[in-house]
């Protein structure tokens, strides 16, 4: 009896160790797998992670001409996308009305209305603000005050030479200094305005408003056609030529001068309107001189600019040297002047003497010889007076030195 119970203890005491085996196995895998699944889950999001950041980082690339609402600006017309429409611009120009008095004020009114009463067709008026851009203008100044500038200082030698050479008389003269302080004044004027509009612009934005009117035209208006895009463009370029044509002709009567944009001024406009912060910055003229339409651009040789610097250098020096040249040639003349009148007396008494002497025979030697004698007379005693007068003026100039030393 003792033997079956210690049989039956043993077996279940191996049942339980097993049992207890099997657990311990069951919650040894259940652990793993689950460490497996977090770690995959981790590698999941992880995973997810990176590829929301890269997406963040990474930026959509599309076309500009996807973001711009036109395709294009041909034949001095904006072309819409896949010529679904075509634009024409009018650029008015503004009047004064403040300034007008009632009946002129009375008069665009009038205008105004039949403008107004004579559209067929829908138009957009816009109206764009632009910062003036001096810069050009004030070159543009400088250029001609400098030419200016040149033709003064030609002038002033030219008038220099007349007033010495002695061959003008006083008429012309005056009409000369008269042109001379003409091109002056022109001069001074032009350096006063120059200095005023840099001192108007300085730490300043000018601004100016433009007026247009935009004219479109829809290739639906045409209806039910077989026209190729080619034959539609002419026939929407006819059309908003003579409605741009009939809108300037109606504004003329409220006195407002219109024409009609060209290309190049179409692209300005659409430049301006897309860029007005860097208009003044990255203006489409900067964009043409600097070639960006081009391919490539090659900068100038440097052996180049410096043969061109040089000539500038030779012409400079060539001009002042020949005004110094000039100058000196003016100097050396006005001495000779005023050493011939120093001597003109004794040039006179030289000269009757070779009169005298080539008509003796005609006069009379006796009378020939007491001539050239009372010549050499007076010659004697007007050298005498000015020796004397001379010797006077040392002496007083010597009494007066002694005086002042004294």
């Amino acid at each position: 009896m003792l033997n079956n119970m210690d049989n039956l203890i043993l077996i279940l005491t191996i049942i339980i160790i097993i049992i207890v085996l099997l657990l311990i196995t069951l919650v040894i895998i259940y652990f793993k797998s689950k460490n497996k699944k977090e770690k995959k889950t981790n590698k999941a999001e992880r995973e997810a992670e990176k590829e929301r950041i890269k997406k963040s980082k990474t930026f959509a690339i599309e076309s500009v001409m996807d973001f711009m609402e036109f395709d294009k600006v041909e034949d001095n017309m904006i072309v819409t996308k896949d010529g679904t429409k075509y634009i024409m611009v009018v650029e008015c120009q503004g009047i004064n009305y403040d300034l007008m008095s009632e009946v002129e004020k009375n008069s665009v009114e009038e205008g105004f209305i039949q403008f107004l009463n004579t559209i067929r067709h829908p138009i957009q008026i816009y109206v764009q603000t632009r910062t003036i851009n001096l810069e050009n203008s004030l070159q543009t100044y400088k250029n001609r005050v400098k030419q200016i500038e040149e033709s003064l200082t030609k002038q002033e030698m030219k008038y220099k030479e007349m007033k010495t050479s002695g061959n003008y008389t006083k008429e012309e003269l005056d009409k000369a200094y008269y042109e001379l302080t003409k091109q002056r004044n022109l001069t001074e004027y032009g350096k006063d305005i120059i200095y005023s509009t840099e001192k108007m612009s300085l730490n300043k934005n000018v601004l100016n408003q433009k007026y247009y009117i935009v004219v479109p035209y829809f290739p639906e208006e045409l209806g039910q056609n077989d026209f190729d895009k080619e034959e539609i463009k002419n026939l929407a370029f006819s059309e908003l030529y003579t409605r741009a044509q009939s809108i300037i002709r109606t504004l003329s009567a409220c006195e407002v001068i219109g024409k009609i944009l060209t290309s190049n001024e179409l692209v300005e406009l659409l430049y301006v309107a897309y860029n007005r912060d860097e208009q003044e910055a990255f203006g489409l003229n900067k964009a043409l001189m600097a070639g960006y339409d081009e391919l490539y651009s090659t900068a100038q040789d440097v052996l180049d600019k410096k043969m061109k610097t040089l000539d500038a250098h030779i012409e400079e020096e060539a001009f002042n040297k020949a005004n110094e040249k000039v100058i000196e040639a003016q100097s050396a003349k006005e001495k000779a002047l005023k050493k011939k009148e120093n001597n003109l007396d004794n040039l006179i008494d030289n000269l009757a003497k070779i009169i005298i002497e080539q008509n003796a025979a005609s006069v009379g030697y006796d009378v020939a010889q007491d001539a050239i004698d009372s010549i050499n007379k007076d010659k004697a005693e007007r050298k005498n007076k000015e020796g004397g007068t001379k010797e006077d003026g040392k002496e007083k100039t010597k009494r007066r030195r002694t005086t002042k030393s004294a």
